[in-house]
């Protein structure tokens, strides 16, 4: 191996190491005295009870580790949201795990909370996979219940949306493992079945200090609305155990019994791994962002067998697209290829910019693909779609609006993972969050944005610089460096994949070498939702 390649490998590893230093914080919650105080309850946290509830040795693929990193700094933080969520396997059925985090906030609910739950809802809508919720909150954060209490997308969705889930015969089953309060009540009520632990499980619409506060009843919370309450005289709930762990196996035998839905049937084979070592991708892609590449070196470490079936592999060549298999699932791919290329008509082409050809080509591959029933996988490195005189004359608006249509009515599911650069419309047309993808994750060596750092943080400096001239001001030199350098630092910022996973515009940040499992597993629950809907694209622009 060469220089560069080792130099890459190194700046990849340590991204990869500075991941897994930042997965293990987040797993921590509240800290480790707040999972002491946790566990003093006989309590086991949210990820005890989800490592005990799903099959040992299964894969499993976290939602939204980072939700809320960097977020809320005056109310404390909320690490991961103070929920849970993973899609993963019990008694060998696909399904949705959601866990509050009672060492954090004891559970309550902040604005990315909701957001959090509302993604695992919709991941399981989507799929049509059973969820499961254990409960242990608090309840909306009041000190900043507007932003979390009134809206379309806030708490309130989530009870319209188990309502929702049940008409559609999506199982939905509830544990009670902790406080369960007001409007927070109706989630483990309104699902299938809901199970409460005795002496730490407790329902109620108001607790006791509200109750005498409304009404003038003394009243202790374990009476209120504890488990022997709503299982012997409200009937609220279905089942009352012990501990956690009965609970727990409880839900297992539940699932151990659910039948078998119909499936997508997508096509899936045995699968074999990469014929070209997968751990190369570390050395093969750039540190240096700015460096051209070739996709299809890390195609071939992400495929099966390394084997590729192109399509219009000598048109368009910004964009590569073709058929393979990962993980066992045929998959269709469009791929932004980094490595400058030139056209047969002898015009040079940037790497990583989508053009008119790419972007027609990209449109008609996606479209045979839902003609095939074939899931399609995104790979982003893209700068954007390509400007200036010669490309808007060309029609680039025209043919790019015919690919984002193709891709957003495609009816297959779409998986979109962010390598490199995904910046403004590319992102768009290359199936951006925007655009439903079933599960949507970063490397380490992503930036999303509107356009690079470097791009934006001039164009705000001359915005910024036109502003204070019209006001009479002198910039120095100096003061305009100073000015650039704050711009851009903050715009920086904003570009690193936390920043994104933080606000869940991805689902997860994983290492590069956890692609191939992601996406099978994403394929594998996207495989319960047969297809229902005609693909039609409307009217396109040709």
């Amino acid at each position: 191996m060469n220089l560069e390649f080792n130099k890459n490998e190194d700046g990849s590893k340590q991204l990869n190491f500075q991941l897994s230093q930042r997965l293990k914080k987040v797993q921590l919650g509240g800290g480790e005295k707040r999972i002491e105080a946790h566990k003093a309850k006989g309590k086991l946290t949210a990820r005890e009870r989800i490592a005990y509830l799903i099959d040992k040795e299964s894969r499993t693929v976290e939602i939204g580790a980072f939700a809320g990193e960097g977020m809320y700094k005056e109310e404390g933080g909320c690490p991961s949201g103070g929920v849970v969520v993973v899609i993963g396997w019990v008694q060998g059925r696909q399904c949705v795990i959601v866990a509050n985090d009672a060492t954090v906030k004891a559970g309550a609910w902040f604005p990315i909370t909701a957001k959090k739950n509302l993604r695992a809802q919709e991941i399981s809508i989507e799929n049509k996979l059973p969820i499961i919720y254990l409960v242990d909150s608090a309840g909306v954060y009041l000190p900043m219940q507007d932003e979390i209490f009134p809206d379309k997308e806030h708490f309130g969705r989530i009870f319209r949306n188990n309502a929702v889930m049940s008409s559609m015969g999506i199982v939905q089953l509830a544990a009670i493992m902790g406080p369960c309060v007001a409007g927070g009540a109706y989630l483990p009520i309104m699902s299938d079945e809901a199970m409460i632990v005795d002496g730490t499980g407790s329902v109620f619409l108001a607790g006791s200090y509200l109750v005498k506060s409304a009404i003038g009843e003394t009243i202790d919370n374990e009476t209120l609305g504890g488990a022997t309450t709503h299982s012997e005289i409200s009937g609220v709930t279905d089942y009352k155990f012990a501990t956690d762990e009965e609970c727990l196996t409880h839900i297992r035998n539940i699932f151990d019994k659910l039948g078998a839905n119909p499936t997508a049937g997508f096509s899936r084979k045995a699968a074999v791994v990469p014929a070209k070592d997968e751990k190369e991708i570390l050395g093969l892609l750039p540190s240096d962002r700015a460096k051209p590449y070739d996709m299809m070196d890390i195609i071939h470490r992400l495929v099966d067998n390394s084997e590729f079936e192109p399509y219009k592999d000598l048109y368009g060549q910004t964009l590569i697209c073709g058929l393979a298999r990962i993980d066992g699932w045929a998959v269709g791919i469009v791929a932004n290829q980094r490595k400058i290329v030139k056209t047969k008509k002898g015009a040079m082409q940037m790497g990583g910019v989508i053009y008119s050809d790419s972007a027609d080509k990209a449109a008609r591959f996606i479209m045979n693909c839902n003609q095939k029933k074939i899931p399609l996988v995104f790979l982003h490195d893209v700068s954007g779609f390509m400007v200036g005189s010669q490309s808007e004359h060309g029609g680039i608006i025209k043919d790019g609006a015919k690919m984002v249509n193709a891709m957003a009515n495609s009816v297959v599911p779409k998986f979109s993972v962010i390598i490199g650069n995904s910046y403004g419309a590319g992102n768009y047309a290359m199936c951006g969050k925007a655009y439903d993808p079933r599960l949507i994750v970063a490397w380490p060596t992503a930036q999303l944005a509107v356009m690079s750092g470097a791009a934006a943080a001039n164009t705000l400096l001359q915005i910024q610089v036109a502003s204070l001239k019209a006001k009479g001001e002198v910039i120095t030199p100096e003061a305009e460096k100073e000015l650039l350098d704050r711009i851009k630092a903050r715009y920086d910022e904003q570009l690193s994949p936390y920043y994104a996973a933080a606000r869940l515009w991805v689902d997860a940040i994983i290492n590069p070498l956890e692609t191939r499992k992601v996406i099978s597993e994403g394929i594998s629950m996207a495989n319960h939702a047969p297809i229902e809907k005609a693909y039609n694209v409307g009217v396109i622009q040709v």
